[in-house]
C-alpha cells in the first residue's frame, strides 16, 4: 500500500511503518497544499492519507475522494500507529459507515 503522511506529523513516523511505502507531504513536494487540493492530488498517487487534522472530515466532502483517509484524533494513538496500521487499512476493503475515527 502507498501511504502518503501529512506534513502535520512527525517525520520519524515514517521508519516505524513497515511493510507499505511511506512518503510525506513534503517529500512529495507538496508541502503547503490546502487540504482539498492536497486530497485531490493524493488520491491518483497514493491509498492512504494520514493525518491529525480533525478539521479535515468537515472541511472536506471526504465521499467524493478515492483515498483511505486515516484521521488520529490525538496524537497519543501515533505511537501505536506501526501496530495498528494493518487492521485499519484492512477495514476499508468492507463496507463500514462513514466517517470513522479513532
Amino acid at each position: 500500500m502507498k501511504i502518503l503522511l501529512d506534513e502535520c506529523l512527525p517525520k520519524k513516523l515514517k521508519r516505524e511503518i513497515i511493510n507499505h511505502q511511506v512518503i510525506t507531504v513534503p517529500e512529495q513536494g507538496w508541502a503547503g497544499i490546502k487540504n482539498g487540493e492536497l486530497l485531490k492530488l493524493a488520491s491518483s498517487s497514493f491509498d492512504a492519507f494520514i493525518t491529525i487534522d480533525q478539521n479535515l472530515t468537515s472541511q472536506q466532502n471526504l465521499q467524493q475522494i478515492d483515498l483511505i483517509i486515516i484521521v488520529f484524533v490525538h496524537t497519543i494513538f501515533l505511537f501505536w500507529l506501526p501496530l495498528l496500521i494493518e487492521p485499519i487499512c484492512s477495514l476499508f476493503y468492507h463496507p463500514f459507515d462513514w466517517p470513522w475515527q479513532l
